[in-house]
């Protein structure tokens, strides 16, 4: 089993990265990340983290963490390098002027948001499914280049 902290951290990263609706559909999500919780722990788990329901943009209600403003996912983006450090990310593999970035499943679209807002100049932009994120690079700029900008050394 792992750790209650982590456990946790899963769960934020989980809420904040899509539109979860039912403790059914947390636990299922927590259960991919290795986490097999009773309902009654996700419970307390929700309490502690103070997590509400509201409406999302498509009307539906969903999980949302506290401080979360007009609906957004997260209120306060990590840089590149930080969100390179989470379990969530898997690989990075290049292409060309494109790069793919593999992902634990449901933490692309939360990772690619915190590369946008990162202001990464030499990266044109990002296109998220749930596993998988597409990054096109500006002409002319080296893997090494981007490898630097996102994980702030060259650890690969």
């Amino acid at each position: 089993m792992k750790a209650k902290g982590e456990r946790l951290d899963a769960l934020k990263m989980l809420i904040s990265s899509q539109e979860l609706g039912s403790q059914e559909e947390v636990l299922q999500m927590l259960r991919q990340e290795g986490y097999d919780i009773t309902q009654a722990t996700l419970s307390r788990d929700l309490k502690q983290l103070k997590v509400a329901k509201a409406a999302s943009m498509s009307g539906k209600y969903v999980y949302v963490l506290p401080n979360e403003t007009m609906y957004r996912r997260i209120h306060k983006p990590l840089s590149a390098q930080e969100m390179m450090q989470t379990q969530g990310f898997l690989s990075i593999h290049f292409s060309g002027n494109m790069a793919v970035i593999k992902t634990r499943p449901g933490y692309a679209s939360s990772i690619a948001y915190n590369i946008d807002n990162s202001e990464i100049p030499q990266i044109l932009g990002t296109i998220a499914g749930d596993d998988t994120i597409f990054l096109v690079i500006k002409q002319g700029v080296t893997e090494e280049e981007i490898r630097q900008e996102i994980y702030g050394v060259a650890k690969y």
